[in-house]
């Protein structure tokens, strides 16, 4: 029996298991599988396997005719590259990007389109070095972030609209966008102009700066040789190995690998990482007044802790800050920023069955710990100079500070003090809420 005579949904089926190049070629056997082969659904089905297409559109966003026209268009601008790498390069900006456009559109819209082949290949050329092919793939699906600068001060406008977000404490705010590549370029030839032996020791003449904060002096770099990212810590343009991997060594693999996925950088490995913090709630969106950021603090256990007592609720969570580290001080080796939120439930203050509508903090008793050996106890009154009066409903008192670490791993716990009602008029004793210990360590992935 001849496949002419098998019916049109079982050879259907048994192109859709064949795959799309497969099925280009039974399209040359004959018409009747030239019409087969063309069935919009089979290509349909290609497009959302292999590059999580929902409609059928260019690399650029631009609507096409069909699916397998599409199929076709992305086959001819990628074709250089490994076919698996290439889809998953794409996820990983489609989450991204998803993510921003349901919950941080102007962060969106600073995303520029991706970078030609030629525009890569003019960096390669300008800077000497030779980008692996997740990095190269990143790129040329977007080309990082259009930051406009203000023509007078020369201040970034929107600078809370970093990507990879950040976080504030005391004077110090940071928010860290990724770089477009004629930034990288620039930026990279003026810190091997200024500090040439730097990169000779520690980074390498293969390093490029990728990423970089609006604020303050945040800087990654990228290095192309090993496929690694790092971060900058306080001196690491004066002593060698001042800088910190932001991905697990590990996990790394650029060998290239035409048939599969698993080639990776810290790069792409990073990338991914952010999305996924992103889509599963461990980093959300934080607003204050009318500016709007990505806040890097921990909102998930293990690296945030929640403790309720006596209906007063308080979150705990911790992030490095590379650039206050010195990796050569033995007591600042790493620097930490906490930030603790406090709020009271809707059915307000309960003591020994009465409820208040109201407390107020009185004092905090505050225990770091470095290696589990107490370093830090700290005991006194009010947080940062404030005596925060919680009431139900009310958005959540934040206060961040930071402190430094000897060692990669620490934490904190201990209590605060509130008074029901109000300190100038309490209607019961002072009480002790829980900060239940949460953690000061160095993670696997820096951002």
């Amino acid at each position: 029996m001849g496949l002419d005579s098998v019916g049109a949904l079982a050879i259907h089926e048994i192109l859709s298991k064949l795959g799309p190049t497969d099925t280009a070629a039974a399209g040359c056997l004959n018409k009747k599988f030239r019409d087969w082969a063309a069935d919009e659904s089979l290509w349909s089905k290609f497009c959302a396997d292999e590059l999580d297409l929902s409609s059928p559109q260019d690399p650029l966003g631009n609507p096409t005719p069909t699916f397998k026209v599409a199929y076709q268009v992305w086959r001819e601008a990628f074709g250089m590259y490994p076919w698996p790498l290439v889809g998953r390069v794409k996820r990983c900006w489609g989450r991204l990007k998803s993510w921003l456009s349901a919950n941080f559109p102007e962060a969106l819209a600073t995303l520029r389109k991706g970078a030609s082949e030629g525009e890569i290949k003019s960096l390669e050329n300008s800077l000497k070095v030779k980008l692996p092919l997740p990095t190269r793939l990143l790129y040329r699906f977007c080309d990082g972030q259009d930051m406009k600068r203000d023509e007078v001060t020369g201040r970034i406008l929107g600078s809370s609209l970093g990507l990879l977000g950040g976080y504030s404490f005391n004077d110090h705010l940071v928010n860290v966008y990724l770089l477009p590549l004629h930034l990288v370029i620039l930026k990279t030839l003026v810190i091997r102009k200024t500090k040439s032996t730097v990169l000779q020791r520690g980074f390498g003449r293969n390093s490029i700066f990728v990423a970089s904060s609006s604020y303050r002096q945040k800087a990654f770099f990228f290095n192309c040789e090993n496929g690694q990212l790092y971060v900058g810590t306080r001196n690491w343009l004066a002593i060698d190995g001042g800088a910190i991997p932001c991905v697990p060594k590990e996990l790394i693999r650029l060998v290239p690998d035409f048939g599969s996925s698993q080639q990776q950088d810290a790069m792409l490995l990073w990338l991914e990482e952010h999305g996924h913090r992103l889509h599963s709630g461990v980093i959300r969106l934080h607003e204050e007044g009318k500016i709007r950021g990505i806040n890097l603090f921990p909102e998930k256990a293990p690296q945030c802790s929640i403790a309720i007592t006596n209906g007063v609720k308080v979150r705990a969570s911790a992030v490095l800050v590379p650039e206050f580290g010195n990796l050569q001080d033995e007591s600042e080796k790493f620097y930490f920023s906490y930030s603790m939120r406090m709020s009271l439930l809707p059915e307000g203050c309960c003591i020994y069955g009465m409820s208040f509508a109201s407390c107020q903090l009185y004092r905090r008793h505050l225990i770091f710990r470095a290696n589990d050996i107490v370093v830090n106890d700290i005991n006194g009154e009010a947080v940062i100079g404030k005596f925060p009066l919680l009431r139900p409903g009310e958005e959540e008192f934040v206060y961040e500070s930071c402190t430094p670490l000897s060692s990669s791993s620490g934490s904190v716990e201990g209590c605060f003090t509130f008074v029901p009602g109000r300190l100038a008029d309490p209607k019961g004793d002072p009480f002790d809420v829980e900060l239940a210990r949460f953690p000061l360590e160095l993670p696997e992935y820096i951002f």
